[in-house]
């Protein structure tokens, strides 16, 4: 049988894949912070399979908490980077939707 990460291994990757998103949004780095996500969707998907606290001691039990709270404070951390330019990539599309709707209205041609 092949090796598998314990919960704690996996949650230690994805704190650490979360700080580098971390890193990716404070410079802008949108295809770094779309790579990143990636890996951690597929570590949340394989702890989706097996997220058993009963085999975990009293110890790890905390030590996943505090990765867990780890994780959550780079999300928020990520969040304050990402969410001002998602919102110009709102209103930089929803820009381009009302002059093609006036432009389609009026029988000028769109572009």
């Amino acid at each position: 049988m092949p090796w598998m990460p314990s919960q704690i291994e996996i949650y230690e990757e994805m704190t650490a894949l979360s700080a580098s998103m971390v890193e990716a949004a404070q410079t802008s780095d949108w295809d770094n912070l779309i790579r990143l996500e990636k890996s951690v969707v597929a570590l949340r998907r394989s702890l989706a399979l097996d997220d058993d606290n009963s085999r975990l001691t009293p110890r790890e039990i905390d030590m996943k908490h505090a990765l867990i709270q780890r994780i959550l404070d780079n999300d928020a951390e990520i969040r304050r980077h990402t969410e001002p330019w998602m919102e110009k990539v709102r209103q930089f599309l929803g820009g381009n939707a009302r002059r093609k709707q006036a432009g389609s209205a009026y029988g000028a041609p769109s572009s």
